[in-house]
């Protein structure tokens, strides 16, 4: 069977081909792109990629390589030594203001350009070539293919950055940018024409979705805490200050670029990026924001949609026959607190008229921190009650030293759990 997603972008498509805006005529190479252009590409956090229109178009990354320079500026510096240099407030100004704390000189954050600029020279390296280098190799692992940098589009950058020298200076005469101003911008403008293509950057936004590793390689190149901190100030500052109204209109971490693409990070599920070049008076495609808040819709992908993953975390409980019967709790999906809190509080409330208890964790994909330790502490409280407590747990869904602590009995399948007890 065909499957329909290819063909609902195609209707995406066709419905937001709108001809407002204008491409970017302050640079040189990007006033000559084609404004018709048109692709979107969806990426799944399993690694499936459906894609319609000018998908393989390639262009420059630019801005939307801010966040995942970024992430690798934490990774080399630090979260608390980050936080020192660059703040995570949303300016409310346009992406090339000068936005500088006063007393600190701190850039308001990594998504204006003033925060872009010092976040490369954070990247470690003896220069920004050097850095650009990392910065390429990096992203090339999220894209799953090797990315270039288009030598002429950053000729075409550098040699109109002005304003961005200008906020380089000025970084450095209130002490903040440590490093050369023109190296840092030069290395800045390099990181902006790494060149991409909207499956390229669908796959970098799903790496984030997937909390850093890259859906069909399996690398986790990114940790779990830089990757919350990326999308974080995505959400809140990666569309400028048009960020409010995508906040509310679409809810998905997000970042532009004046190239003419929008990539998309919906955690747990799906990276998006859709390019066409015509840009809206905050430097966004018009056809890309319109794309998003139509998939958004559509699609039901708002963050801030409520779910019920706690209500179908129990899938089912109850008692085995027999002569010596056991009680059984299967638990199912990706639990987290409201999750594990459903199962926790189904168990305490029961009235157990058996002497064992098996928690079955087949359908249990995954369990965060919080998910495991109610889970355990559970066990542990049932054990001081006099219950027995076994666990059946295939994929390893519990795992670390605190798992083999607690002594629980650890089964492959929920029959090998029953009949351990009938064999007592």
């Amino acid at each position: 069977m065909h499957s329909p997603i290819p063909d609902y972008l195609l209707e995406v498509l066709d419905a937001c081909g709108t001809d407002g805006g204008a491409v970017a005529d302050y640079i040189p190479e990007l006033a000559a792109a084609d404004p018709d252009r048109f692709g979107i590409c969806l990426a799944t956090v399993d690694g499936t990629v459906y894609s319609a229109g000018n998908a393989e178009t390639t262009f420059t990354i630019q801005s939307m390589s801010k966040p995942f320079a970024y992430g690798v500026a934490l990774a080399d510096q630090g979260h608390e030594a980050m936080a020192e240099k660059i703040d995570v407030e949303p300016s409310g100004e346009a992406f090339n203001e000068i936005s500088l704390e006063p007393g600190t000189g701190r850039p308001k954050n990594a998504m204006i350009n003033a925060g872009a600029i010092l976040t490369h020279s954070l990247v470690a390296g003896d220069d920004g070539i050097q850095r650009t280098e990392r910065l390429r190799e990096m992203f090339s692992r999220c894209a799953g293919r090797e990315l270039r940098i288009d030598e002429s589009a950053f000729t075409s950058e550098f040699d109109t950055a002005h304003r961005n020298l200008g906020l380089a200076h000025m970084m450095k005469a209130v002490g903040i940018l440590d490093c050369d101003p023109v190296e840092a911008v030069r290395g800045y403008s390099r990181q902006c024409s790494i060149e991409v293509t909207c499956r390229d950057l669908a796959m970098m936004a799903a790496t984030l979705a997937n909390a850093g590793v890259q859906p069909t390689t399996g690398e986790q190149i990114l940790s779990r805490r830089s990757v919350r901190q990326m999308l974080s100030v995505m959400m809140t500052c990666g569309m400028y200050d048009a960020a409010g109204d995508w906040m509310t209109d679409v809810g998905i971490p997000a970042k532009s670029g004046v190239s003419g693409g929008v990539i998309g990070a919906l955690p747990g599920q799906v990276g998006i990026a859709v390019f066409s070049p015509r840009l809206d008076s905050h430097g966004s495609s018009v056809r890309g924001v319109e794309t998003f808040e139509r998939l958004s819709t559509d699609m039901g992908m708002h963050m801030m949609e409520v779910a019920h993953e706690g209500r179908s975390a129990l899938r089912d409980a109850f008692t085995t026959d027999g002569p010596d019967p056991v009680t059984v709790y299967q638990v199912q999906g990706d639990l987290r607190f409201t999750g594990a809190e459903t199962v926790v509080r189904a168990i305490s409330e029961a009235e157990h008229t058996t002497g064992r208890v098996v928690l079955d964790l087949t359908r249990a994909y995954r369990l965060n921190d919080v998910g495991q330790r109610m889970l355990l502490e559970v066990a542990r409280r049932l054990g001081l009650d006099g219950i027995e407590v076994a666990m059946v747990d295939p994929d390893h869904a519990l795992h670390g030293p605190h798992v083999e602590a607690s002594g629980l009995e650890m089964f492959d399948h929920l029959d090998a759990a029953i009949a351990a007890r009938a064999d007592r």
